[in-house]
This record gives C-alpha cells, sequence and structure tokens, in this order.
C-alpha cells in the first residue's frame, strides 16, 4: 500500500493578517490596537493559529497594557482552542511566559486548568509564582481549599513586600479554611514566616489593611533580617 501525505490547501491566516503581524510592531501602541482588532473579531472557526500567535506574543511582549490585551483577546476565543494551548505555556523556559498564561487561565477561568495551574504554586520565579497563586485560588473547587491553602502557607516566609501581600491576599481568599494552617505557621520556628503568618491573619481579620500588611512586612523583615530556621 503506498502512503500519500496530504496538505491542507488554506494557508495560514496567521501569515496574511496584518493585525498578527502588528502585533511585533516596534511601537507599543500600534500593538496595542492589533491586539484590540483581534480579540474583537477574532474571525471563523477555532481560531488556532490566532491564539498560536498571540500565546507566543505574550512570552515576549514588554508593555503591561499590550499583554492585559493580549490576554483579553485570547479570553474572546473558545476555551477548547486556548486552554490547552495555555496550559503547554506553562512548561515554558521563560518566566514571563509563564506567568502571562497563568494570569490568562485565571481570566478564562476553565477548572480543568487547576491540576497544571498547581504544578508552579512553587515557581522559582516570584512573578511567576504569584500569578500561580492568583490563578489557583480562581479555579479551585470549595472541597479543594484546604488543600490548596496547605500549599499555599508552605510558602509563607517568601520573597519581597510585594511577593509576601500577593500570597497573604491569596490564602485570605480561600476564607476559613486557611485559618488553621496559618495559625500554625504562626508558631514556628523561622521568625520570617511567623511574621508572614502574622500578618496574613491581620489581613483576613480586616481585608481593608492590604497596605498596612506590606508595611508591616516590610519592617520585620528589615528588624529580623536574612536567613531562615526552617521549623516546619
Amino acid at each position: 500500500m503506498v502512503s500519500v501525505t496530504t496538505h491542507d490547501p488554506r494557508p495560514d491566516p496567521t501569515l496574511t493578517d496584518p493585525r498578527i503581524t502588528a502585533l511585533a510592531a516596534p511601537d507599543a501602541s500600534v500593538r496595542l490596537r492589533a491586539a484590540l482588532a483581534v480579540g474583537s473579531d477574532p474571525g471563523p472557526g477555532s481560531g488556532v493559529e490566532t491564539a498560536r500567535a498571540l500565546v507566543a506574543r505574550c512570552a515576549a511582549e514588554p508593555d503591561f497594557y499590550v499583554r492585559d490585551m493580549l490576554t483579553w483577546a485570547l479570553c474572546r476565543l473558545p476555551p477548547n482552542t486556548t486552554v490547552p494551548l495555555l496550559v503547554h505555556e506553562l512548561g515554558a523556559r521563560r518566566a514571563q511566559a509563564r506567568s502571562q498564561a497563568l494570569h490568562t487561565l485565571s481570566k478564562i477561568g476553565d477548572a480543568s486548568a487547576f491540576p497544571a495551574v498547581t504544578a508552579l504554586l512553587h515557581d522559582r520565579d516570584d512573578d511567576a509564582a504569584r500569578s500561580a497563586w492568583r490563578a489557583a485560588v480562581a479555579l479551585v473547587a470549595p472541597e479543594q481549599h484546604g488543600w490548596l491553602a496547605a500549599e499555599l502557607a508552605d510558602e509563607l516566609g517568601r520573597g519581597d513586600r510585594e511577593t509576601a501581600a500577593g500570597l497573604a491576599r491569596a490564602l485570605v481568599a480561600l476564607g476559613e479554611p486557611v485559618l488553621p494552617v496559618v495559625e500554625h505557621a504562626a508558631t514556628r520556628r523561622d521568625p520570617r514566616v511567623r511574621a508572614h503568618a502574622e500578618a496574613t491573619l491581620q489581613l483576613y481579620r480586616d481585608p481593608d489593611s492590604g497596605f498596612a500588611l506590606s508595611e508591616h512586612w516590610a519592617r520585620r523583615a528589615a528588624a529580623l533580617g536574612p536567613g531562615r530556621d526552617d521549623g516546619r
């Protein structure tokens, strides 16, 4: 039997779409308008090639507002097209690629991505880890709140003020299930973990004290200095 390989005669639409080409323009305002145009009119069909182009651009785009528009454009495409591409992107070497994919998954809200998201809860890059915390909280099922709280609590004491505040907000968003694990963390030997846990509990009691949390962490981190005596 002779095997015959056939090719789809239809051209890749992203090769001829000037909007896709404009996503790499030198001017950020041009890139922003291009992402807006793609999201406003993704075109017929599943948009797989368009989604691939948007995901690829997310990994390299330096401008925050353009990245946000790229995420919006991806959210306008069918989830069964975008979610597999974004989940695959979670394995990218570039931290921005992972972080933006996580952010976009949190906006799409497809819970099927939750297992892949939780694999990055302890990502070495702070930006990617913060995105994973937010995405996990957005996608977690109610019956898994306790498990997620324990995973997040294992990161207490990590990072700078921004990272510490981001983790505290993620924990507080899970509600009452966080209390036992954070209260336990407040008794650990590591002074940075204790300080972070105490600040998180304060944020839980007073959700409007977000900025106070950041100032509290900065003072305690400066006073305690570097080092970790991890009594977990």
